[in-house]
């Protein structure tokens, strides 16, 4: 299936380096990357339930992630991307969808009029958060609170200005990780925003937002901020803030405002480039129940510590990592099948990218 899916795209690949090749200062129209990667999860509590977060809800078994290729195609002023992903990861993260589509993770068309100016319409990855869906763009391999339950994708138009050191993102999506909204719900369109600002690598700002009325009616706004800082070559650090707000309908308006929010602290030591290690230290709060239920009249507070190391061969990373995470309510589970306000688990996964 893989290879039939992929067949055209290889066509249109061997055509266009053919046209190049009597040239040899064109590079290749089409660009082909992608990554896959396989894991191990031991969870202290012997339960595959105490998981709030995306991608690794197991224990004692080795799963496979996702197999990802990716087909871009660039002109001077167009670039075409097909961004394929197959595996439980990729199900995951286009859980609205079924059958083949969940194998879309990005398919999209920009314009550049100009240098200052890009117009791009499709599906393709939240602007929102830090972490990213491909695993080999994150140092830890387990995924945070703030990412599991911020928006995965966004699929309509937007616009991308850049002048100077500032850019500008504005734009028009339908719901939030739907590439096509059901027949007969409600097709409102949600808002997306950002402002970034890069100084130096020494300190990069993105401030996020994404906001509008889903298929439920109930409306959301939530509110980002990324900073990133490389204070030298062996040292670096990344913070992530944000806040969601959601008004559910009562049918006749929107009411009772609810909101979850989290902030998290990444700290990356680098000592050599074949091996890494990175703290994620993340504060996860949903007081109103909106993304994890507890049984109780009090929501959870949860703090969530991960210890991941980087080695490196070539392309391929091993990550060997040790989670923790602390709640305020008995949300995980004992060996015997208890209740407990802890759980922690080692994790090793091998990420290949190329």
């Amino acid at each position: 299936m893989l290879r039939k899916l992929l067949a055209p795209f290889f066509t249109i690949g061997i055509i266009t380096t053919t046209a190049f090749s009597q040239d040899s200062t064109k590079a290749p129209a089409l660009a082909v990357t992608g990554s896959a990667d396989v894991y191990y999860k031991y969870d202290f509590g012997e339960s595959s339930f105490n998981n709030y977060t995306s991608f690794t809800g197991s224990h004692n078994r080795f799963q496979l992630g996702m197999g990802s290729v990716k087909l871009e195609h660039k002109t001077a002023k167009v670039d075409v991307v097909a961004d394929l992903g197959f595996g439980k990861r990729a199900q995951e993260f286009s859980y609205n969808d079924q059958g083949i589509l969940q194998a879309v993770k990005q398919l999209y068309v920009s314009y550049s009029p100009s240098s200052v100016v890009k117009f791009t319409a499709g599906s393709w990855a939240t602007h929102v958060g830090y972490e990213l869906v491909d695993p080999q763009l994150n140092r830890n391999y387990s995924m945070s609170y703030m990412f599991t339950n911020g928006p995965f994708f966004h699929t309509g138009l937007k616009a991308d200005f850049t002048i100077g050191k500032s850019g500008l993102m504005i734009g028009v999506a339908n719901p939030t990780d739907f590439k096509y909204v059901p027949e007969g719900v409600i097709n409102k369109k949600f808002l997306l925003a950002q402002y970034s600002y890069t100084g130096s690598d020494l300190f990069k700002v993105y401030l996020n937002y994404v906001g509008g009325k889903g298929i439920d009616t109930a409306k959301s706004n939530q509110f980002d901020i990324v900073i990133t800082s490389k204070l030298s070559d062996k040292f670096s650090l990344g913070y992530n803030g944000t806040v969601s707000t959601i008004q559910y309908w009562d049918g006749s308006k929107n009411i009772d405002g609810k909101s979850w929010w989290g902030s998290a602290v990444y700290l990356n030591l680098d000592p050599s480039s074949s091996f890494g290690l990175t703290l994620r230290s993340e504060y996860f709060s949903d007081k109103n129940q909106l993304k994890i239920y507890t049984g109780s009249m009090d929501g959870a507070k949860v703090f969530a510590n991960t210890l991941s190391a980087n080695f490196k061969v070539d392309n391929l990373t091993i990550i060997p990592e040790f989670r923790i995470d602390n709640a305020s309510q008995e949300i995980f589970m004992k060996k015997d099948g208890s209740p407990t306000k802890s759980a922690a688990n080692l994790l090793v996964a091998a990420v290949y990218s190329f």
